[in-house]
């Protein structure tokens, strides 16, 4: 059995959409089981009402919280974050910094990680998001996956889409008005299945 955790923070819907996605593209590998879990807010709740994030959290406000231990106790974790300024957002720093017994113990070392994200415009740092998120995985040891050309959608040329080889995204609009599309959700279940077919065959190998 692979055991593979979705691990995301979102402020207002988009990166939960994906982990959705995601957490579906794991269910569909035979003998693959999926957890979904959030990391914990670091922004007060009268900000949170002042920017309208409050109630677009209400969505997934049951999603259980995750502690940095319970990462050990998976074969591959899928990180999912917005884009802050082309880096990661501070709730995932914050809880990745509290990583470092993990990282004494090499409790991540030989897992399957992988990335996706959400940023507000067509060049908003998808990229520089997913990649420099995959620094900290390194350190800990943990093996890279992300999204080759054989998920044809990455080509897509027709419409604005999120999606890369780093790993799955989607854009938000600067207001947030603007939902995942079919495409984006698309690569981001086949970046689930990706990852758990990569950890399968990593744990028969074993």
């Amino acid at each position: 059995m692979a055991k593979i955790q979705v691990v995301f923070y979102s402020m207002y819907g988009h990166v939960y959409q994906l982990a959705k996605a995601v957490s579906e593209g794991v269910r569909e590998v035979p003998g693959a089981e999926v957890e979904l879990y959030q990391v914990a807010e670091l922004v007060p709740d009268e900000a949170l009402e002042k920017s309208g994030a409050k109630k677009a959290r209400e969505a997934f406000k049951d999603i259980p919280i995750i502690k940095p231990a319970q990462l050990a106790e998976a074969d591959a974790i899928i990180f999912g974050t917005p884009t802050r300024f082309g880096n990661m957002c501070a709730q995932m720093r914050n809880f990745l910094d509290q990583t470092s017994q993990l990282w004494l113990k090499g409790s991540l070392i030989g897992k399957v990680g992988s990335v996706f994200t959400s940023t507000g415009t067509q060049h908003g740092g998808q990229e520089t998001t997913i990649t420099s998120f995959h620094t900290t995985l390194l350190h800990q040891g943990m093996i890279i996956v992300g999204v080759p050309y054989s998920e044809q959608r990455l080509m897509t040329m027709k419409e604005i889409t999120g999606g890369t080889p780093y790993g799955a995204s989607t854009l938000a609009d600067t207001d947030g008005s603007r939902i995942p599309s079919k495409n984006e959700l698309a690569i981001a279940r086949f970046q689930g299945r990706h990852v758990a077919e990569i950890t399968a065959k990593l744990k028969k190998g074993a």
